[in-house]
């Protein structure tokens, strides 16, 4: 969830300048009704030595390979003793000690980077998935018209739009709403994804080569994307298989927890959890504690009782509405200013969120972290992602990353915070943020827009990165595009024409006016070329040998496209299904068709990345810098090394053939010179001579290669190709 584009009171308090928008797009309708190969296949990976700094950093677990919880040490059970009542017995091989988190909940003590960030996260390879629009894997609990936000927005004749249609063809109800496809009926649309879709896919999951699922918000909300919550303690009914059912165990709950039931939606998330786990997969989920919708029991109670309610001051009212006149007084804030999202207030002194609230916040955070209660949260969720978190209290964040990691020691709390989030992490306990500032805008102005120069992409990488200590480098989550965002295949195709930069500083990164057809007519909406998919690839490979964690959106390995919101959001395209091609046009542009279809080339390339990521230690936990950089020929060449390997990571963003000259160091280790991987599939098109104790590589524009150094050459046969020597 981005954030517009005016800074609030939180955020100024915060020192962030906010750096998206949502005003304008998701909530602006509120007002108005050949096969390929990567050369060297790819062996198991490797133990990371014991003796690896980074290891030693961040020793709160040692997990086993496929391990998603490691059992309670003793220390951990001690401490539980004092909340719950009696014995805990824990079952579950034994991984290695966990330290428990060095502060009780409920305190503001700072956590360090080492109790924060969770050795896992190192290892992480995550997706980002948009749970409407992923897989319809029950049609039976598909969204109803009385479902929607605004019912009477549509018309008798609103129906589920088929998962395989034109995107920007329009259905009857649709044109009768009125001519414009942004301003009439597409946030109205619903596709019908569900958990049960999921669940269906996460062998795809697995095959793909991911190991973390980072879900948007799964909670009961009427909006597509569910960033209006009405419940923070259940999963949206029509998630689950009996939304009626679900919706009547509901109705007799109050606040009290004790009255909370487990709806057949929330069960099956948990079964989604536990089937991700079975896969070594962890799952984090949206947590958006800043504001609620309006069906969101407290809020609803306020609005009825007003003045009377026991929720009054929950929120930040600004009117209580006076019964003796026939007008409606009662106001209240909106998160910047929409309505439909109701601020919570904060404490007294402001630095802290209501105790009303917050303590709900606690116990719906307590609910999916350890669903049982027995202290082993094996059977929860992995962790958070806060949304908007600049503009909640720091105190509120102190204390719920307290509560947190007194739940699970190794949970991984991601903030949202679009510029530099050192100090804000620090401050707020959290494990990490969304890297738009550290590695987004910077590929955006150099592999992207060709904009930026190697040596100053060189130098914010590494600057940005050097800004957090170092256990939370290998942490950070490493994202180029989101649901905020336009895709990174859209990106790529508009980014020769969005230049002169309305904001320079993030070369008009997510800047409205550049990202979709609905604020820029010179938006294109075209499928990218095979040309522009080479530096898709390119990113690809960066996002597999960076420092942090990779994320990529879903579908981006399935080679979908889009503007910004809702051109983001369009259904997940599958390999067993038949589209409708792009015919038409959201601003009646003339345009060429469209084939939509699995990529399975791209496929391919992001199963061959990751995979390279996960068999190379010193990717995930290795030193990184830069060794190289030629401005004029848009060459790029950086160094990850371990005690056990050395890679290269050469880039040539220019369009002409590129060659540069290594020297040899003191890192580059003893044996022979290999390519691990190439982004475009052809090692063949990759030049490597040695001599003299240099390395002189050749490849044509557009192009990427890892090379390896190791203590000993590389098989031959396995290679592919002689080793170069």
């Amino acid at each position: 969830m981005g954030r517009p584009d005016k800074m609030s009171e939180y955020a100024k308090i915060a020192g962030a300048t906010p750096c998206a928008r949502r005003l304008e797009r998701e909530y602006g309708l509120v007002d108005s009704g050949g096969k390929e190969r990567w050369g060297k296949p790819f062996g198991a990976a490797r133990s990371q030595p014991a003796s690896s700094v980074l290891t030693l950093a961040k020793c709160l677990v040692v997990r086993g390979a496929g391990s998603v919880a490691p059992r309670m040490t003793p220390v951990l059970f001690l401490l539980l003793v004092g909340i719950f009542v009696g014995l805990i017995s824990v079952g579950g091989e034994a991984r290695g000690e966990r330290t428990p988190a060095a502060a009780s909940e409920g305190t503001t003590d700072k956590l360090t980077p080492e109790q924060t960030v969770p050795s896992w996260a190192a290892d992480a390879i995550f997706y980002q998935l948009f749970p409407e629009r992923f897989r319809n894997g029950d049609t039976s609990n598909d969204p109803t018209r009385e479902s929607l936000e605004f019912p009477g927005n549509v018309g008798e004749d609103w129906a589920i739009t088929p998962w395989t249609s034109d995107w920007y063809a329009r259905a009857d109800w649709e044109r009768a709403r009125g001519d414009h496809f942004y301003d009439d009926g597409v946030f109205d649309r619903r596709y019908g994804g569900d958990l049960q879709g999921v669940l269906d896919k996460l062998d795809y999951l697995r095959d793909l080569g991911i190991n973390a699922i980072y879900f948007n918000p799964v909670f009961y909300a009427r909006s597509l994307h569910k960033y209006d919550g009405n419940s923070f303690h259940h999963v949206d009914p029509h998630f689950g298989p009996d939304p009626a059912g679900d919706f009547a165990m509901m109705a007799n709950e109050s606040r009290d927890p004790r009255t909370w039931c487990w709806t057949a939606a929330d069960k099956l998330f948990f079964k989604v959890v536990a089937e991700a786990h079975a896969r070594g997969i962890r799952v984090i989920i949206d947590g958006v504690f800043n504001h609620t919708g309006r069906g969101f029991f407290a809020f609803e109670d306020l609005l009825k009782k007003q003045s009377a309610s026991e929720y009054r001051d929950w929120y930040v009212v600004q009117a209580f509405d006076n019964p003796a006149t026939h007008d409606d007084e009662f106001q209240y804030k909106g998160w910047w200013g929409v309505m439909t999202l109701p601020e919570f207030a904060n404490n007294a002194a402001g630095d802290n969120l209501h105790d009303g609230p917050k303590q709900y916040i606690f116990d719906a955070t307590r609910r999916w972290m350890d669903p049982n209660g027995d202290g082993d949260p094996r059977d929860g969720i992995d962790g958070w992602r806060l949304d908007v978190a600049v503009e909640v209290p720091i105190k509120f964040w102190q204390e719920w990353n307290q509560l947190v990691r007194a739940s699970n020691p190794e949970a991984y709390t991601v903030a949202e915070h679009w510029e530099d989030a050192a100090g804000f992490l620090e401050d707020g306990g959290f494990s990490s943020t969304m890297n738009y500032y550290g590695l987004a805008w910077p590929v955006k102005g150099y592999l992207i827009d060709g904009a930026l120069s190697p040596s100053d992409f060189g130098r914010m990488l590494t600057e940005r990165l050097r800004d957090y200590p170092r256990a939370r480098q290998y942490g950070l989550l490493n994202l180029v595009d989101s649901h905020d965002t336009d895709r990174v295949a859209s990106m790529i195709v508009n980014a020769s024409t969005t230049r002169p930069y309305l904001r320079p500083d993030r070369y008009d990164y997510d800047v409205s006016e550049r990202v979709s057809p609905r604020s820029w007519e010179g938006y294109q909406i075209r499928k990218p070329t095979v040309y522009e998919r080479r530096l898709q690839r390119m990113i690809g490979v960066l996002q597999a040998t960076m420092v942090g964690s990779p994320m990529i959106y879903y579908g981006t390995e399935a080679g979908m496209w889009g503007g910004d919101d809702p051109d983001d959001r369009k259904p997940m395209v599958w390999p067993d299904l038949r589209y409708d091609g792009h015919a038409a046009d959201p601003m009646d542009r003339e345009t060429d068709a469209a084939r939509v279809a699995f990529d399975h080339q791209l496929m391919r390339f992001y199963q061959a990345a990751f995979a390279m990521r996960k068999a190379h230690p010193a990717l995930r936990r290795g030193e990184f810098e830069i060794v190289s950089t030629d401005d004029a020929a848009s060459g790029l060449v950086y160094r990850r090394w371990d005690d056990e390997e050395t890679l290269l990571i050469v880039m040539n963003r220019g369009d002409e053939s590129w060659t540069v000259e290594i020297a040899g160091d003191a890192h580059s280790g003893h044996g022979a010179w290999s390519e691990v991987f190439t982004a475009s599939g052809r090692p063949d098109r990759v030049k490597l001579e040695q001599a003299e104790g240099a390395l002189r590589v050749t490849l044509p524009g557009r192009e990427a290669v890892v090379l390896q150094r190791a203590s000993e050459a590389p098989d031959v046969a396995a290679s592919g190709r002689p080793a170069v020597r």
